[in-house]
């Protein structure tokens, strides 16, 4: 299988290039960004050597999906999606922090509740919480961006002191945030699915707040099956997830959690392929559609193509 572990293109007009963990990301005319989003996969802050065919593609596609299906609500940077892997948009300035938004007690939240704590970001939890419980309500629990390190906790009262993010601006993410989640929730229930936590990123562009990066994927949110989801609840039973824990899963059973010292274990095709078939079965879950994949073509070809099309349209 032909997967899409790197791009080294140059466009026309183009002013940056950037590498992460996931994307190669051009800018074009210091006013677009062209986020090619590949087949490398990264756990436990690590890239693992070898790409999964078809992971970009359903990554970039569930979030093409819901961001249109969200336009109502608060305007996107989405220019155009030209090919399966690939979203273009207008070039914003990010807020720096994230909104990360939580109707269950679940990850981070619940490991900070089994410690004692009854606060989150400033926001008060109730007594005789378990983990995964769902929340009278959800929560709001910003995080700042760090550009180096792990992402911190943050109050929003924290964020008006230090001047992060005008108290203007901060009540239109808290709407927009909360608004989206209920339309995530919305839209997971059609599929059985739960919205358990998620984040969002905002940026300004022309004076305007637009919703920016990648929403309700597997990677940036926490689906529940909603099936049996009361039952696993009342028996103190881990409930089943959707989303990428499954590879975690593969490489902790075979010692490795990127800590110094430890080696990524190999990574044959059959498991390649399993988790390559793991991540179409998430995109068929959570959008309710058959995955297409694309005609057998060389890849690189296929996406500089479309790329420099929707460019000279543009």
């Amino acid at each position: 299988m032909d997967a899409l572990k790197e791009t080294h293109f140059n466009f026309p007009n183009q002013t940056n290039f950037y590498k992460g963990k996931v994307r190669d990301v051009y800018t074009i005319a210091n006013k677009y960004l062209v986020m090619v989003v590949s087949d490398r996969i990264s756990a436990f802050d690590v890239v693992l050597p070898e790409p999964i065919p078809f992971k970009g593609q359903v990554l970039n596609q569930i979030a093409a999906k819901f961001l249109k299906a969200t336009a109502d609500i608060v305007p996107n940077w989405v220019v155009s999606v030209p090919d399966p892997s690939v979203t273009i948009g207008r070039i914003c300035e990010p807020f720096k922090v994230e909104m990360v938004i939580r109707g269950y007690l679940a990850g981070h939240a619940a490991r900070e509740y089994s410690a004692g704590k009854r606060a989150v970001c400033g926001v008060s939890l109730p007594e005789g919480l378990k983990e995964n419980d769902k929340l009278p309500e959800p929560i709001i629990t910003p995080t700042t961006k760090a550009a180096v390190g792990h992402d911190e906790d943050i109050s929003k009262a924290d964020i008006l002191k230090q001047q992060i993010v005008s108290a203007e601006d901060y009540e239109q993410l808290e709407q927009y945030t909360r608004a989206l989640f209920a339309r995530g929730t919305e839209i997971a229930a059609q599929q059985g699915l739960i919205l358990v936590d998620t984040k969002y990123e905002f940026g300004k562009a022309d004076g305007k707040i637009y919703l920016i990066d990648e929403i309700h994927t597997p990677d940036s949110s926490r689906y529940f099956y909603s099936e049996g989801y009361g039952e696993r609840q009342a028996a103190n039973e881990p409930q089943k997830q959707l989303s990428k824990e499954f590879v975690r899963k593969w490489l902790i059973e075979n010692n490795f959690q990127g800590k110094e010292g430890q080696v990524i274990p190999v990574m044959t095709p059959e498991i390649v392929r399993s988790i390559s078939e793991r991540y179409i079965e998430l995109y068929e879950q959570i959008t309710g559609e058959a995955f297409i994949k694309p005609e057998n073509e060389n890849v690189l070809n296929r996406v500089e193509g479309a790329i420099k099309k929707a460019l000279a349209s543009l």
